[in-house]
Formats: structure tokens, C-alpha cells, sequence
């Protein structure tokens, strides 16, 4: 998993370096009221956030990273470049039930426009999510970015006459769930409420039939007549870019987005941990939210951005039966005398400078724990470099995958790792 992981990671800040994005770290705590997905829960303001009161406000560990970003923004409103263009690997954490590759805790990635009302901008997002999957071994064929836009939703809560937060919160909420639990329990979630398999009960949007039925007849239209949709779409074919479809059952749960969305979903089938195939969802998505940032300060300051639930993706990554992934751990030169150090920091050299992930052992223990260390860290090999191979300039190489081991020349051996990794 770790090493998904981290290919994963490193395939994503090439790609944002490609594309003229700088890296951020933002606080792990947020004003609860700041985050934009909350409901009162008696004297607990914060359903779907873990929170703390501190003092008179309500303190949250981060739901997103979009409203951490917000706060930056407005703070440092007068230095930053228009367009700020930022990414951000980070943890986020849910007060939800969890469920397969769907955690309570799990690492984020983000990518946002902050600064531009120029669609370009969203259009770029999706094409970028897209070369990253692909980068991490999904064919166009797995997967698809479905858009949307708020502006639709806007005007069906205006068509159904549903003007309170709460209200249009709730009915948010539950059409976002229309994917992954499908319209029949989601009308129960837009009605009274829902109880789940489980027994836990869910407090409903409290509309009427009429006012679902108008919603069920919206959801099901095939025209993107949004005029943003349409701008984006002129893009998306400057771009040649062909793998989105419009979907306006594409919500977004999350109150602050004000124009196009969008969301990431995976064609192919998941398997959860019993083997049985689920309804995974999308592994991420995002959207235009031009107002959140003037909630930190008297601010136009428009954005869009793009999330990743990373866990998500390598749990479905993991289930690909062609994905092939190189190994991450490093190769292990094992210590055999501390005398010999420099000798071992030459192949170590020679090794990092060929882009080699190595490391000498720097434990304390003999050669039976190099070894037992090297197997648990899931080393493809392990050098043996005593005082016969140095005098005959030569290395002994096993490969921990089939227990091969060969006498290797020292000019030869960073080709011959190359082979195994």
C-alpha cells in the first residue's frame, strides 16, 4: 500500500510542477464555521467535522483543504501572484461512516486556481487530473470526469421555492449521495430522513413529492445548457480533450461552490476487502466556489480547485489487474565491516547518482538481521560488498524476489539493479 502510495504521490508533483503549480502547507485546524459543511447537533456544531470548543468558538480538525487555503489567501491577499496557483498533499479528516477505500482519516490532494474567474482555469483541472491518472496506469477507458454546475442547482431551488441554508444544505447532501446509494434512497434522504442497514438514522431535506418529483425530472436532463458548461465544453475541445460527460446528478455536498463542478469516477469494477464488488464513487472531484475567500475579508477573490482522495485511488489502483509498479524501496548494501564505510558510501554515490533509491543497513545488528530488515521493508535486492568482492572491484547482488544471487563488476552493477527494479 505505502509504496502505491508513494508512486502515486510522485507522479502527482510531477505533473503540478509541469504545470506551473506551487507547493503549500496549510494548518490542520479551522474555525468550524469556516469549513462549509457543518449542521447543529445539539450543543455540537458539527456533524461530518471532528470538533473541539476552545474558549467561544468552535475549532475543527480540517474537513478539506479548500478553506485552510481560503484563510491563507485572505491573509496574504496583497503578495500573492493573481492567479495563485496552488497543490497541496495533506490529511483530512470526516466524521463519517467509513467504508472500503473511505476513512475517517486519509491524505488529500488539491489543486486550485485562486484569483481568476477565467474558465480556462477549471478546464485545466480536469485536463491535469486526468494526466495524472493516467500517469498512475488508468487507461481513458477507466475512467471519467462527469461535469456540472451549481447554476442549475440554483435555479431548480428557486423553481421549488427552497430558500433556508439548512434546507438546501441537507437537499445538497443528499442528492451528492445519488451515485453511490441510488434515487430511491435518496428521496427518503430529500423526504423525512433514511435509516441505513446499520439502524443509524439520517434527518431529511423535508420537501414535499412535488418538489422531488421536479428534482428527479431535473437530474435526469442530457442538456448542458449552463452557459458556464457550454464555455467549458469550447475548451475542452481546444484541449482535444474528450473524456468528460455532463451529469447533473454531479452535486458536490460541500455548500461554498458557486459554478461548475466536477467529479472523477472509475469505470471499471472494485471489490471490497470480501471480495464482493461495490459501488465505489467517485475518487474525487471539485469545482468553482468564487465566494468562500470574502469570508475571511472584504475580498473578491474568485477560485476553482480539484481534489483527490489518495486512499481512494490506491485502493482501487491496487485492484487493477495490469498495473504494474516498479519497486519504491531501496536497495540494501549490507555492512559486513565499519571499517570498509567509504567503500560502502562509493557504491551508495554510484547508486543515488544512476536515480537508485539505496541505503547502507544502519541498524546494529548482524547479517541474518540486514537481511530480515531488507525482506520487511520489501527490498528488491541487497548487496553483499566484504573484503574478497573489494579486492576483486566486484559486488555479490541477490535478488530478495527469487533468492538469486550473482558476482556483479562494479561498473556493471547499476544496469544490472535497473533489470531487477
Amino acid at each position: 500500500m505505502n509504496g502505491f502510495v508513494g508512486f502515486v504521490i510522485s507522479n502527482i508533483k510531477e505533473v503540478m510542477i509541469k504545470y506551473g503549480f506551487q507547493y503549500l502547507e496549510t494548518p490542520s485546524f479551522e474555525y468550524t464555521e469556516s469549513i462549509g459543511k457543518f449542521l447543529p447537533d445539539k450543543d455540537r456544531p458539527g456533524e461530518g467535522v471532528f470538533s473541539f470548543k476552545d474558549e467561544s468558538k468552535w475549532i475543527s480538525l480540517r474537513y478539506d483543504l479548500t478553506a485552510p487555503l481560503a484563510r491563507f489567501v485572505a491573509k496574504n491577499f496583497n503578495e500573492i501572484p493573481k492567479p495563485f496557483k496552488r497543490y497541496q498533499l495533506g490529511t483530512v479528516w470526516r466524521n463519517e461512516k467509513p467504508g472500503p477505500g473511505r476513512y475517517r482519516e486519509f491524505l488529500q490532494f488539491d489543486a486550485d486556481y485562486v484569483g481568476t474567474k477565467n474558465l480556462q482555469a477549471d478546464a485545466e483541472l480536469c485536463v491535469l487530473i486526468s494526466e495524472i491518472l493516467e500517469k498512475c496506469g488508468l487507461d481513458k477507458a477507466d475512467y471519467t470526469v462527469k461535469i456540472s454546475s451549481r447554476k442549475i442547482t440554483s435555479k431548480l431551488f428557486e423553481k421549488i421555492k427552497i430558500n433556508s441554508k439548512e434546507q438546501i444544505s441537507t437537499t445538497l447532501r443528499a442528492l451528492d449521495k445519488v451515485d453511490r446509494l441510488g434515487w430511491s434512497e435518496v428521496t427518503k434522504l430529500l423526504g423525512k430522513g433514511r435509516k441505513d442497514k446499520s439502524g443509524d438514522y439520517t434527518k431529511g431535506a423535508n420537501l414535499n413529492n412535488d418538489q422531488i418529483e421536479i428534482i428527479e425530472k431535473a437530474l435526469n436532463s442530457k442538456n448542458a445548457d449552463s452557459e458556464d458548461l457550454i464555455e467549458i465544453i469550447k475548451i475542452f475541445d481546444a484541449y482535444n480533450f474528450k473524456n468528460y460527460k455532463f451529469d447533473p446528478t454531479v452535486i458536490r455536498g460541500l455548500e461554498y461552490y458557486t459554478g461548475p463542478i466536477f467529479e472523477v469516477n472509475l469505470n471499471f469494477d472494485v471489490k471490497n476487502l470480501k471480495g464482493q464488488t461495490i459501488q465505489f464513487g467517485s475518487i474525487g472531484g471539485g469545482g468553482r466556489y468564487d465566494n468562500l475567500v470574502s469570508n475571511f475579508g472584504n475580498l473578491d477573490f474568485p477560485a476553482t480547485g480539484i481534489s483527490i482522495g489518495l486512499d481512494r485511488l490506491v485502493f482501487a489502483l491496487m485492484q487493477k489487474k495490469d498495473f504494474k509498479l516498479k519497486a519504491l524501496r531501496p536497495v540494501i548494501i549490507c555492512v559486513f565491516d565499519k571499517n570498509n564505510t567509504k567503500k560502502y558510501v562509493e557504491i551508495l554515490n554510484k547508486l543515488r547518482s544512476s536515480n537508485i533509491r539505496s541505503e547502507i543497513y544502519s541498524g546494529e545488528g548482524n547479517l541474518k538481521k540486514q537481511m530480515e530488515y531488507a525482506n520487511k521493508i520489501a527490498s528488491p535486492c541487497v548487496i553483499f560488498y566484504g573484503d574478497d568482492e573489494i579486492k576483486k572491484a566486484e559486488v555479490k547482488l541477490r535478488n530478495l524476489k527469487t533468492g538469486d544471487e550473482s558476482s556483479i563488476k562494479i561498473e556493471n552493477l547499476v544496469n544490472e539493479i535497473k533489470k531487477l527494479i
